[in-house]
Order: structure tokens, then C-alpha cells, then sequence
């Protein structure tokens, strides 16, 4: 089976997911939910490539050895963080633009979409983990760069983590620890593991997937992720603003005097 073909075995199985995220979420009238699902349709689609192919060297098990680890970390600080919280703001403006109807019509706007951008987000795992060959040098540095980016994200995570669950820093920023280099440790995380992942794809000769993290650096930097984040957020918390005046909003770099 070609890449091409084998990117495409994984699009079925991850809209049934789609469709029981949606259920869940609609159970608890909470969309935001969806978040919890986003790594687990990358991991769904990593093991039905693995499923799928014939060859299961070693850049196919590094492969899945990452996905697996980013994945699973993701979606279990997520479910512990969302489960019983409140909508999230970014939710709740979809729904008020969305009403009467928003139950069903989030199907598609919400769960469908996200499955979609997952699968397309996939394709290099396809080739990583689909194609034979043996482990370059490229492939050696893309899973390193992505075991950084795991490494990092989840170091942001478990900063952010502590600095809320402390009652003395209710209404501060946190700009501590990676959070004082950048806005967004975690996205920029996010932005790591997708280019190494495509590094390994690379390294099997599959440079057209190359869509696939350019996607992803797109919603991070200009869609999901920082301007939809900040959009508002200096209204909401003022603090916010000499925070931004002085801290890079997504690649690290020294703090700025004001």
C-alpha cells in the first residue's frame, strides 16, 4: 500500500471517534471537551497505520513511541484540567454565533472539522511509520526535535499547572519558569513535535506532507491557537498587557525592559 493510501485507512475510524467525542461533549453540554479528543485522533490514526503495515522498523516504533507518549500526556492533562470545568470562553462565542441548534450543528462546525484537521495533521506519521527503510540521520534528528517539543510542552504544562492550583496567585500572570521566555511554552511545544515528526517523514522521501506542520504552525500561531487566545484577554485581565509588552508570544527569546 502506497503512503497516499494508507494516509487515507485512518479518516473513517477517526470521524467514529469524531462522533463519540460529540455525544460525550453533548452529554455535558460542554464542546470544550473536544480538546481532551484532539491528541487521541493523532494516536488512533498512528495505530491504524501501524495496523496496516507491513513493515515495522525501527523509525516505525520511534514513531509510535512518540505519538503514543505526546498523545496519552495531552489528553490526560487535559481531561484532568477540562472534565469538570466550565465551557471555555472560545467555546461558548462558537455556541452564542451557532444558536438555535448548536447541539447538532457542533457535529460538523466543532467535531467534525477537528477530525479533519487531525487527519491531514496525520500524514506524516503515515509515512513515518508506513514506509520501510532503515533509520537515517534525519530521522534520528526529527525524533529528537520531537522529543524535545514533548519534553517542553509538558514542562509549560505542569508550570502553569502549579502556579493555578497556589490561591495566592488568583488573578496573576504567570510568567514563570519557560513562561517567562514565551507566552506560549505549550504551543510552541506543539510547533516541535509536529516539524520533528515531518523531519522522519522526510527522511522516507514523503517531502509532501510538508502541509501537514505548516497547517499546524498556522493554527497555533494565527487561528486555535495565540490570536484566538489573546484576542480579548488583554480587556479581560489588564495585567496581561505589560506581561505581552515584555514577553515573546511564541518562540523564546529574553525577556524585553518595558
Amino acid at each position: 500500500m502506497n503512503i497516499a493510501n494508507l494516509w487515507l485507512t485512518a479518516l473513517p475510524a477517526m470521524a467514529g471517534l469524531a462522533l463519540i467525542a460529540w455525544a460525550v461533549a453533548t452529554a455535558r453540554r460542554n464542546v470544550g471537551l473536544v480538546d481532551i479528543f484532539w491528541s487521541l485522533f493523532l494516536l488512533l490514526a498512528a495505530a491504524i497505520y501501524a495496523v496496516n503495515s507491513p513493515d515495522h522498523g525501527a523509525r516505525a516504533l520511534l514513531a509510535l513511541a512518540l505519538v503514543g507518549a505526546w498523545s496519552l500526556r495531552l489528553a490526560g492533562y487535559l481531561a484532568a484540567r477540562n472534565w469538570n470545568a466550565p465551557e471555555d470562553h472560545r467555546y461558548r462565542a462558537i455556541r452564542a454565533r451557532n444558536e438555535p441548534g448548536f447541539a447538532w450543528k457542533s457535529l460538523y462546525l466543532v467535531f467534525g472539522l477537528q477530525a479533519v484537521l487531525a487527519w491531514l495533521i496525520a500524514a506524516p506519521l503515515a509515512a513515518a511509520i508506513g514506509a520501510p527503510g532503515p533509520l537515517g540521520a534525519i530521522d534520528v534528528f526529527g525524533a529528537a526535535f520531537a522529543a524535545f517539543g514533548i519534553v517542553y510542552e509538558s514542562v509549560g504544562d505542569a508550570q502553569l499547572a502549579r502556579f493555578k492550583a497556589d490561591p495566592a496567585n488568583a488573578g496573576r500572570v504567570m510568567d514563570r519558569g519557560l513562561w517567562r521566555y514565551s507566552r506560549h511554552p505549550n504551543y510552541f511545544g506543539e510547533f516541535c513535535v509536529w516539524w520533528g515528526l515531518y523531519a522522519m517523514a522526510l527522511g522516507t522521501g514523503a517531502w509532501w506532507t510538508v502541509f501537514s506542520p505548516l497547517l499546524i504552525s498556522v493554527l497555533l500561531l494565527r487561528v486555535s491557537g495565540v490570536t484566538l487566545l489573546e484576542k480579548d484577554i488583554g480587556e479581560r485581565r489588564p495585567a496581561y498587557r505589560d506581561y505581552a509588552a515584555r514577553t515573546n508570544a511564541f518562540f523564546p527569546g529574553p525577556v524585553r525592559r518595558p
